[in-house]
């Protein structure tokens, strides 16, 4: 395995498509971003890496403050800029309660999210998935997002269930002004 990523070293998705760099989810950059598990830039731990590579896909705890008054719904996206595709591949997208102030680790499990917490499809399956490069690609980038929004996504753009859509469809479903955005990238390689 260590051969393909080798010879995909020079293929990655980069950041023009990343959800943080869409025009509908510009705004203030004044949210921040936190997690104890690692700090911006840092490396994630195992433990929060997929289960294919030997971790759990237990999702980091994380903490924000300076959600703005107005905020109708807070949307969390984790996208791996470094995948060898077209796009950042998507490992989670969720919808936040704007009254929480952070979220535990765990908590962004399929079967049972924390309260507030409403994990939808990533590319991967349901809830967090954990990094999972391909072996000998280097070291990629998860970058977590999270935008608070003046308007709650309810459904899809063309009226779609949110628990059946693409994580893409959510993500270009966010219609409403962005009141306030973080962002914190870890790294994973192996």
């Amino acid at each position: 395995m260590a051969i393909l990523g080798t010879l995909l070293k020079n293929k990655r998705a980069g950041d023009a498509k990343l959800a943080w760099n869409l025009p509908a989810l510009a705004g203030p950059d004044t949210l921040e971003l936190k997690s104890t598990a690692f700090a911006h830039n840092g490396d994630i731990p195992k433990l929060h890496a997929g289960k294919l590579v030997g971790g759990k896909d237990r999702s980091p705890a994380l903490a924000w403050t300076g959600v703005p008054e107005g905020t109708a719904q807070l949307l969390l996206v984790v996208e791996d800029v470094d995948a060898p595709t077209s796009a950042p591949a998507v490992h989670c997208v969720a919808l936040i309660d704007p009254a929480l102030e952070g979220l535990p680790e765990g908590a962004l499990t399929a079967k049972s999210p924390a309260a507030g917490t409403r994990p939808l499809r990533s590319q991967i399956g349901r809830g967090y998935h954990g990094p999972g490069p391909i072996k000998g690609h280097g070291p990629h980038r998860y970058v977590f997002q999270l935008f608070a929004l003046g308007k709650a996504i309810t459904e899809t753009a063309d009226g779609g269930a949110l628990d059946k859509a693409k994580p893409r469809a959510v993500i270009a479903s966010a219609t409403g002004e962005v009141l306030a955005r973080a962002r914190l990238d870890g790294l994973y390689e192996r």
